[in-house]
């Protein structure tokens, strides 16, 4: 499998580094602009692999690639710092699909945004409230973009599925609310208050106080 993915990467111009454990891969994943992480790896396994990269500061956005496909299993990758996970058998279109636009998002570094506390450095990918820095996961941040470039307006989720993740049909909805779940928790730090607000039946918005039904 690896070497069919090296190989349909490489015929699409990228250039692919292939490693057969969890850590050969946390050797290699200095350079990378992608990663791929399988989830059952030997020596160490994916979640273990990318749960040491971002101990280590490493940014790089990953997907997942797993047989797993159980709720559970997904929110262990994202809690791990995987960005986005794709179940096993899974088209190539659709893998290329989300790399393509994982890459787009990571080289997205036009602008700095600020609103009320929070500040964002799109060339840094880093993010503030306050004086607390926010270490967000590359699709938390591009999360938190989305709603900081349109404050006090509705998103609905299949806005957000286009705009951070490039959505092509294959995604589920449920997605959004995992991530919005974790930009909240991230962003609601020492007790600040909730400013990613959910309006029922519509989607999400980013405000000072929570909307009126």
């Amino acid at each position: 499998m690896a070497d069919l993915l090296c190989q349909i990467l490489s015929e699409s111009g990228y250039t692919c580094t292939r490693a057969s454990t969890g850590a050969e891969g946390l050797s290699k994943a200095g350079n990378a602009d992608l990663i791929l992480a399988d989830v059952m790896m030997p020596v160490m396994n994916g979640f273990e692999m990318v749960a040491e990269l971002r101990q280590q500061g490493n940014t790089t956005p990953i997907i997942f690639l797993t047989a797993k496909d159980s709720t559970k299993d997904l929110v262990q990758g994202l809690e791990m710092g995987g960005d986005d996970y794709l179940v096993k058998p899974f088209k190539l279109e659709e893998l290329l699909a989300r790399v393509k636009a994982n890459l787009r998002r990571a080289r997205d570094t036009s602008t700095t945004l600020r609103w009320n506390e929070f500040f964002l450095d799109c060339s840094k990918r880093t993010a503030f409230r306050g004086e607390s820095e926010l270490f967000l996961s590359p699709t938390q941040f591009a999360l938190l973009e989305a709603f900081m470039r349109r404050p006090g307006v509705i998103i609905s989720k299949s806005q957000l599925l286009e705009w951070v993740w490039a959505d092509e049909g294959y995604r589920r909805e449920n997605i959004v609310e995992t991530y919005v779940n974790y930009v909240r928790s991230k962003t609601e730090v020492r007790g600040s208050a909730r400013v990613i607000h959910t309006v029922r039946r519509k989607g999400y918005v980013l405000a000072d106080a929570e909307p009126e039904s």
